[in-house]
């Protein structure tokens, strides 16, 4: 379930009312059931690259549909625990406030991420995603990501070109975590 914390301290968990919060930013949000099969591959810290290509085919329907319907060309499947090697620099790219000249699109399968984003208004909220949530972060939408203190996620990203994913760092100073 999907966990909107807003500046004020300000928890969301209704999928409606995050919605609305982020209808500004023109942010998607969506939940798509992962079959019985793919969560036992899920359900190990690590992946083998031939289990990996198996969980992207058992998802190839919701990728499918992207292809069709939004002009998404290929996919991959990311998995971080708190093994991997390089972890901590892996993930400092993303912590800063930044955009991308291309949609952000994530389908979260295990663990936990946790998107932060400036509002038009300037104020930020934080949203932390879960198993079975899409997030499309359009274009030029000033956030950034980190994971929960789990430090484990595996998800499958959407790309139109991997050109676009390269962060563009702003000077927005990150007001969260709040103290």
């Amino acid at each position: 379930m999907a966990i909107l914390r807003k500046q004020d301290g300000t928890i969301t968990t209704n999928l409606e009312a995050i919605a609305q919060e982020l209808a500004p930013l023109q942010v998607k949000l969506n939940l798509w059931p992962i079959d019985p099969a793919t969560h036992q591959l899920l359900a190990k810290e690590a992946l083998a690259e031939e289990e990996k290509e198996q969980v992207l085919q058992a998802l190839d329907p919701y990728f499918q549909q992207l292809k069709e319907n939004e002009g998404y060309e290929s996919r991959d499947l990311i998995v971080l625990h708190p093994h991997t090697p390089n972890l901590d620099s892996l993930l400092a790219k993303f912590n800063g406030c930044h955009t991308h000249a291309d949609d952000e699109v994530r389908y979260l399968l295990d663990g936990e991420g946790v998107f932060g984003f400036v509002l038009p208004n300037g104020s930020q909220v934080e949203l932390t995603i879960q198993p079975e949530e899409y997030i499309n972060v359009p274009a030029g939408t000033e956030h950034w990501f980190h994971l929960t203190e789990t430090r484990r996620v595996k998800a499958v990203r959407f790309f139109t070109t991997t050109a676009g994913w390269i962060p563009e760092y702003t000077a927005t100073k990150i007001l969260f975590p709040l103290t």
